[in-house]
């Protein structure tokens, strides 16, 4: 597919018909063409126009013969294009005249009768609904393929000790399998999210004309539902004027790359050679130009940044239609870029994690050390001095501050004290104390609903596997 420059301008005028006697100058049809972006809609533009002319010709307002004539004209069209033979033309705007103009040398005469009781406002919102419907559905798909890929890694490590971190500091023992079923939840409110946005934009705005509906007798119920929507737009000018649903897919991905983003950032730690937690595959990481010894998580890296390109757009749309009065305005031939620049970034960002999550391999000893260093048992201990001695909490939180100080002074961490030193700080502290002390033991402890132990872990497992099915 290639564009063409326009040759003639009065091409462009046949199309908007007798009121211009002049062509637009190159610059006005630079600013003014959208095809160089919105050709992208070209299937969505002709499974519309069928579906239109179809109605058209069961109410009567067009015969069968020009109805099935624009239907395999348009069938001729979308093979074209298909196959990289279609000339888009610039001096045609848009995809909506360039698909109309082919098909007006294709079929002669009938071509003109398929605009009836539409306008581009109306058919425009169609195209893009369906198409941002389209990128729901594989947004969705991308989501449950890499929560899939997080599963797998929680049922191989349902119970290998890891760190948890708060502020990035060790705080207590988990599990790996926890810690990956924590992006199977995240993902898992992204899909739904999607999936919210998608019930509530699969409303269909053709037929709502260029604002107003239309005097002709059409069927929008028909119309909706060969395209695949609930029901038809209620409301014209909303029809015509709405971008929610792109907003609203625009929202959703930006939190979904927000939570990828999170994952790129703690695989970038992990990798490091200060933590060696993970180590990425070849297929995802990269060399140095200068230093040998390097391996980079590039992979990862640039997937924290994708979340700047797709935020961005949304910020832009909502910006874009923040200030426009009912119905249609030209600055909403803006909106397509983000979106699509958007839609590409998710999928590719979604596929990629995927592919690093799936490859990635958990250093099992290094995480279980790590595990054990930074006084992680101390909430257990803190915990045993409440259900054995019968402690208040606080009382118990400063003994066993008392005790971490005085293991810091020793150079060990807590399980190595002796029963002599404990018994220092609180007489009470018996031997039964080094039962929970060990990270196995803490973790197991962790029994609530949710928590990391891996019963809980392995549970949580099993009603993802029935969930996604």
């Amino acid at each position: 597919m290639t564009d063409q420059p326009a040759t003639k301008p009065q091409t462009a005028n046949a199309m908007w018909g007798g009121r211009f006697a002049a062509g637009p100058d190159a610059i006005m049809e630079a600013i003014n063409a959208s095809i160089g972006f919105d050709k992208r809609l070209y299937a969505q533009d002709i499974a519309g126009s069928r579906a239109h002319a179809a109605m058209l010709a069961a109410q009567g307002v067009i015969s069968t013969s020009d109805a099935e004539a624009i239907r395999e004209g348009l069938l001729t069209v979308l093979s074209e294009i298909e196959t990289g033979d279609f000339p888009f033309s610039t001096a045609l705007e848009d995809i909506h005249m360039n698909v109309e103009s082919r098909l007006k040398e294709i079929i002669g005469e009938p071509a003109g009768r398929l605009h009836t009781a539409r306008s581009r406002n109306d058919q425009v919102a169609t195209d893009f609904r369906l198409w941002v419907r389209d990128q729901t559905d594989a947004a969705i798909e991308g989501i449950e393929a890499l929560q899939r890929a997080f599963l797998a890694q929680a049922e191989q490590g349902a119970d290998w000790v890891m760190p948890g971190f708060t502020h990035l500091q060790t705080a207590q023992p988990v599990t790996w399998g926890h810690h990956m079923m924590a992006y199977v939840e995240m993902l898992g409110r992204d899909a739904a999210r999607f999936r919210d946005a998608r019930n509530r934009m699969n409303e269909c705005p053709l037929g709502a004309a260029a604002l107003a509906g239309t005097s002709f007798p059409i069927d929008r119920h028909m119309t909706a539902a060969a395209l695949g929507f609930d029901r038809p737009a209620a409301n014209s000018l909303d029809a015509v004027a709405d971008r929610d649903f792109a907003l609203e897919f625009l929202s959703a991905a930006s939190i979904c790359a927000m939570h990828l983003s999170r994952f790129a950032e703690e695989l970038v730690i992990w990798s490091s050679a200060q933590f060696r937690f993970v180590r990425l595959s070849d297929r995802f990481s990269t060399g140095s130009s200068i230093m040998p010894q390097k391996r980079n998580p590039d992979a990862a890296e640039l997937l924290r940044a994708k979340i700047a390109r797709i935020l961005g757009a949304t910020v832009a749309l909502f910006t874009m239609m923040k200030g426009l009065p009912l119905t249609y305005s030209k600055d909403m031939q803006e909106d397509k870029e983000q979106v699509f620049d958007a839609a590409d970034t998710l999928m590719l960002s979604l596929a990629a994690m995927t592919g690093m999550v799936k490859d990635m391999t958990a250093n099992v000893a290094v995480l279980r050390t790590a595990a054990a260093s930074g006084f992680s048992t101390a909430t257990d201990l803190a915990d045993w001095l409440v259900r054995t001695l019968g402690l208040p909490f606080r009382e118990a939180h400063h003994v066993t501050g008392s005790l971490v100080a005085l293991a810091e002074k020793k150079g060990c961490d807590l399980p190595d004290l002796t029963l002599q030193d404990m018994q220092s700080v609180h007489p009470g502290i018996t031997d039964a104390v080094f039962t929970v002390l060990g990270v196995d033991n803490s973790v197991a402890s962790r029994m609530s609903y949710g928590g990391t132990a891996p019963a809980q872990v392995r549970a949580q497992i099993a009603r993802w596997r029935e969930i996604l099915g």
